[in-house]
């Protein structure tokens, strides 16, 4: 079960199906991604992502699962991949918070959201290995990329799980809270960021993306961030930001 509520300028979409740890299998995938473009067509300014009970999210519910049929492209290809890309195209500033296991697709929900806080003790990794398949939903990009491949191969090849402090001291997440402090963290970053400069966050988010699926260099990143601040002199919180410093103010930001 997928939840959504949009309160003031911030979207909460919580995976509701704490019984099977948020597994996600071809309904609730569609759900999700159908919470998505609804928050996006509410035009909200902040999103946050999160899981009820003891999990974030344990991957794909495979419970019911027969190995000698499994439709794994149509459920990866067909249904994860566009709810990932979705996700990570969202045109406002997306949060997630995650307590116990973020595993599989859970990982990969994870990899598209622009800043991820985890509990101290939540439980990152790859659980493939009991379970003869591999990690999917973009979980080697991440890790090869954060850790090296000599550390992604050990989580891999081991099934071993890090902890939510080890994973943002490795680099993989933004910050992590004792586990109490979660929800409040992440809900007041998302919060003050629905406050803030809509536009110009959208154009550091397009730079952080074409930095990482492009590669480009450092002249060419900074040309890129030229033509997006040049952009953003036509915008309306750019002129109320600069009003605001010389006017010794707090901005009034509107998003536009």
């Amino acid at each position: 079960m997928i939840d959504l509520q949009v309160r003031g300028d911030v979207a909460h979409v919580r995976l509701d199906n704490p019984a099977k740890l948020n597994a996600l299998d071809e309904q609730a995938v569609r759900d999700l991604h159908d919470a998505y473009l609804e928050a996006e067509r509410a035009g909200v300014r902040a999103l946050t992502l999160t899981g009820e009970g003891r999990a974030f999210c344990a991957g794909r519910d495979i419970s019911d699962v027969d190995p000698r049929d499994d439709d794994v492209l149509g459920f990866l290809d067909g249904l994860v991949s566009p709810l990932l890309r979705t996700m990570a195209q969202f045109p406002a500033p997306t949060f997630a918070a995650v307590q116990g296991a973020a595993l599989g697709v859970g990982l990969g929900l994870l990899i598209a959201t622009d800043v991820v806080y985890v509990a101290d003790d939540a439980k990152i990794g790859s659980p493939f290995a009991a379970l003869g398949a591999t990690l999917d939903s973009g979980g080697h990009a991440l890790f090869f990329e954060r850790l090296g491949a000599h550390r992604a191969l050990d989580l891999i090849y081991t099934g071993r799980l890090m902890s939510g402090a080890e994973a943002v001291l490795a680099g993989l997440f933004s910050r992590s809270y004792p586990a109490a402090d979660l929800s409040f963290a992440v809900q007041d970053a998302a919060v003050a960021a629905s406050a803030g400069a809509t536009q110009a966050f959208l154009a550091s988010k397009r730079l952080i993306a074409q930095l990482r699926d492009e590669r480009v260099g450092l002249w060419d990143a900074l040309a890129a961030e030229t033509r997006a601040q040049a952009a953003l002199c036509d915008t309306a919180d750019y002129r109320e930001g600069f009003a605001a410093f010389q006017e010794k103010r707090r901005p009034g930001f509107q998003g536009r």
